[in-house]
């Protein structure tokens, strides 16, 4: 594991860990954590068992970073505008060590800014999301692109979520990915997919081999 600093367009220095593959990498990825302001940062089980799939199983340079204002990362929270800034980075940073495609996987809070930031940046080649807040709640995060959208971004997208999670309802989420993204819902866990990491993690590496190219 590497320990990596990277800055942002508008001077900000994140800090994040780089895992490379054992063999030459084939494409890379970049992960985005949960809500800094509810306990997210890149040192989360679901996240470390992203990582080590795609880098460890998938032949990818895996990238996980806080977000600015979060642990070592400087700045302050920007309340999933600024953080677009921080994906694009990222994407940037990890490209230098891997050539070939890019895969961005975010989780929650992360996978809303991922997604936006997709639709701008042109790097991102697929992008595996678990937790999509569609019922934010009390969070106060962007819109969320519509479905007709979705359709206009043209990359492969996966959905995941859990059975009962009340960010992310199974139902909502089916209808939001309906006939545009793969869903996949994991039964009998919710946001946090306790104990479902590696399930979830081994169901975003196929996702990426079938995506990225195996």
């Amino acid at each position: 594991m590497e320990p990596v600093t990277f800055l942002t367009e508008d001077g900000v220095r994140l800090e994040g860990e780089l895992r490379m593959p054992d063999d030459p990498p084939r494409g890379s990825a970049i992960i985005c954590h949960a809500h800094p302001r509810h306990g997210g940062s890149k040192d989360h089980p679901v996240l470390w068992s992203v990582r080590n799939e795609l880098a460890g199983r998938r032949g990818l340079a895996a990238l996980v970073f806080n977000f600015r204002g979060t642990m070592g990362s400087a700045g302050t929270y920007g309340g999933g505008r600024d953080e677009l800034r921080d994906v694009r980075a990222a994407i940037g940073i990890v490209r230098e060590r891997a050539e070939g495609p890019t895969l961005v996987f975010g989780w929650s809070f992360g996978a809303s800014v991922a997604l936006r930031e997709a639709f701008e940046d042109e790097r991102v080649s697929a992008l595996a999301l678990f937790g999509i807040p569609l019922r934010p709640n009390d969070l106060a995060l962007p819109s969320l692109p519509t479905p007709a959208e979705l359709r206009i971004l043209k990359r492969p997208l996966l959905f995941l979520g859990g059975a009962n999670d009340e960010y992310c309802p199974a139902d909502d989420l089916r209808a939001y990915g309906e006939g545009i993204a793969e869903v996949m819902i994991l039964d009998g866990t919710d946001h946090y997919l306790w104990r479902r990491e590696r399930e979830a993690a081994a169901i975003v590496g196929d996702f990426a081999d079938r995506m990225l190219g195996s």
